[in-house]
């Protein structure tokens, strides 16, 4: 920056290159009209041919600093070659610059300008050997090549620049959809080992309890309880292990059999059965017919719709009893329902601070393109007596294509 605030331009290589050559092109093309003028007569005035050769000569030493002032020094380049005959070689360098690095607009108009000056030499200094009208269209024909030379190098390089900003947002759009794609994994991720360890830790929970709360028990029931627990947390850690080996492979393709490590539909009555060896009174109902078409990710997610359900019964309703119930047929969707008869409803413990595992649920769900609720039963389960009155329901809709 000088001291009016004018940012300065530093020249690289190729623009000393450039104004070196455009200098020797101005200076040579004002020496060989000198030469020439000296050989023949000098156009009328006579006294005013000193004057030509020193604006001539101020011209092509002004062109060092056309990168910093194009349009100032172009019009006044235009304005002196109105009179003086040895400007016109800086002229037509300054038209090609404000082409190159002013707009468009900007450059009519000082080609306008330098037109409007040709028509004026024209009329002052006529060439007595020459015609005006040929004098007049050699100029613009100079004037509008330098001009329009300059237009197309600053049209080149604004595509340039243009593909260079194209090619920056593709990346930059590239990086955002890997960032997107890492941040989709890590969501599956924390939601699979929010599903597996919930589910095991609950079950160490349950033994842990029943061990602190009867500390005088039979030890075959301790020991019983002890390898419960020594399994469930061995199997916490290798469901771990599996969940994020599974989730860190590469994807395959959407027909493509389930990987091993998670969890499918087959995989429900072993949940169940494992709830039951817990000590859980737990009631698996399955009504389902062929199975063979049920998508993997419907299977898998109604899988979870029970795990979580069992899970939040064994957390918030102990000793509840539970009923699960799946149902559904091609074309119609699959139906998880998972009801617990407590008389108390599942979420509504103060001290639970629950709800997440369920809003992770529903999303879970809408996600596979189905729909979740849940809350608390206003009447009887299944037609039953008052003693099924009261508890939580947790219903779910996934899709079975035909």
């Amino acid at each position: 920056m000088d001291s009016s605030g004018t940012p300065r331009h530093r020249r690289s290589r190729r623009d000393w290159l450039v104004d070196s050559a455009m200098f020797v092109l101005a200076a040579a093309f004002a020496f060989l009209m000198s030469v020439d003028r000296l050989g023949t007569a000098p156009l009328p005035p006579a006294w005013l041919f000193p004057l030509d050769q020193v604006a001539g000569a101020l011209g092509c030493a002004a062109l060092w600093v056309r990168r910093r002032w194009p349009v100032g020094l172009a019009v006044t380049l235009v304005a002196l070659s109105a009179v003086f005959e040895m400007v016109a070689g800086p002229m037509l360098a300054a038209l090609f610059s404000v082409a190159v690095h002013r707009r468009p607009r900007t450059s009519g108009t000082v080609f306008g300008l330098s037109v409007l000056a040709s028509v004026l030499f024209t009329w002052l200094r006529p060439e007595p050997a020459t015609p005006p009208l040929v004098m007049l269209s050699l100029g613009l024909a100079l004037q509008g090549a330098a001009a329009g030379w300059g237009l197309f190098v600053h049209h080149r390089r604004r595509l340039v620049l243009a593909q260079r900003d194209r090619a920056a947002r593709v990346e930059t759009e590239a990086r955002l959809r890997a960032e997107q794609a890492q941040h989709q994994v890590r969501e599956a991720i924390a939601r699979e080992i929010h599903d597996v360890l919930g589910h095991r830790l609950s079950l160490l929970s349950v033994h842990a309890g029943a061990l602190e709360f009867n500390p005088g028990a039979d030890p075959a029931d301790v020991a019983r309880a002890a390898r419960v627990i020594r399994e469930s947390a061995h199997q916490a850690l290798q469901d771990l292990r599996e969940v994020i080996g599974v989730l860190r492979a590469p994807t395959g393709e959407p027909s493509a059999p389930t990987r091993p490590g998670l969890p499918t539909l087959a995989d429900l009555r072993e949940l169940v059965a494992e709830s039951g060896r817990a000590g859980m009174r737990v009631e698996l109902c399955d009504d389902l017919g062929s199975r063979e078409t049920v998508p993997d990710r419907t299977g898998r997610t109604a899988y979870r719709v029970v795990q979580e359900a069992l899970t939040n019964a064994r957390k918030h309703a102990p000793g509840a009893g539970v009923r699960v119930r799946v149902t559904g047929a091609p074309g119609e969707g699959l139906t998880v329902e998972v009801v617990d008869d407590a008389p108390a409803p599942i979420g509504q413990d103060a001290g639970s601070g629950g709800g997440h595992g369920l809003a992770g649920l529903a999303e879970r769900v809408t996600l596979a393109g189905g729909r979740l609720e849940h809350g608390p039963m206003d009447g009887p389960v299944d037609g039953g007596g008052d003693e099924d009155r009261g508890g939580w329901r947790v219903l779910a809709w996934l899709p079975w294509p035909a």
